[in-house]
């Protein structure tokens, strides 16, 4: 039976935990956004170095984030755990992103190439000043929505022991056998902080696909 007291007293711990969760999808996602970015411009690099990159993508985008987690945890015992949420859930989406990114690369037209080599403009400004502004302008919805599947899959980092909000709903059930009261409130946290952003991502994409 739900017990009110056992809410009121799990809630504080819950936010406690929230923030956590909120710090690990900020840097997170961080950390996806430029990595993916910088691994969908080594796309279109020389053989040499697209091979191997698009060897490592598909490697992690095959391999389940928990097993990736508890890998780095083993392999890496000596930083703190919160450090290795971070760099393992942002290199993870990174492959995802980077998709996303070369998606929006390949929608700008060929002829944006060519007159930015017909006017002999150096690399780096046609991929700062043309390519990547009008790139981004499309892809901007998708990364939110990968932003907002990092956020739910923070509760993986409980295998390697971070405390973020589930963790602390797991403990704070296990010690006052209050399961349904933390579990409860932990899926309505997450539901309150995602369902507002899903629907701006909405307002955003249909925002973006207006003619300049």
């Amino acid at each position: 039976m739900w017990n009110w007291d056992n809410a009121a007293d799990s809630l504080p711990i819950l936010l406690r935990g929230f923030q956590l969760t909120l710090a690990v999808t900020v840097l997170g996602s961080l950390v996806a956004i430029v990595l993916g970015l910088v691994v969908a411009m080594a796309y279109r690099g020389r053989t040499w170095i697209r091979l191997p990159v698009r060897a490592a993508v598909e490697f992690v985008r095959s391999t389940p984030v928990m097993i990736q987690l508890f890998a780095a945890w083993v392999l890496l015992p000596h930083l703190p755990v919160m450090t290795i949420g971070v760099a393992v859930l942002g290199v993870h989406y990174a492959a995802f992103t980077s998709e996303v990114y070369r998606a929006g690369i390949d929608a700008v037209p060929k002829g944006q190439w060519e007159a930015c080599v017909a006017l002999s403009l150096p690399r780096r400004r046609i991929w700062r000043a043309v390519i990547l502004p009008q790139a981004v302008r499309n892809v901007v919805p998708a990364l939110g929505n990968y932003v907002i599947s990092m956020f739910k899959e923070t509760p993986f980092l409980s295998v390697i022991g971070v405390a973020e909000m589930v963790h602390q709903a797991d403990e704070f059930g296990s010690e006052h056998f209050a399961y349904l009261e933390t579990l409860t409130l932990t899926a309505a946290i997450f539901l309150i902080a995602s369902y507002p952003t899903s629907v701006a991502m909405r307002k955003l994409e249909e925002r973006l696909a207006k003619p300049y």
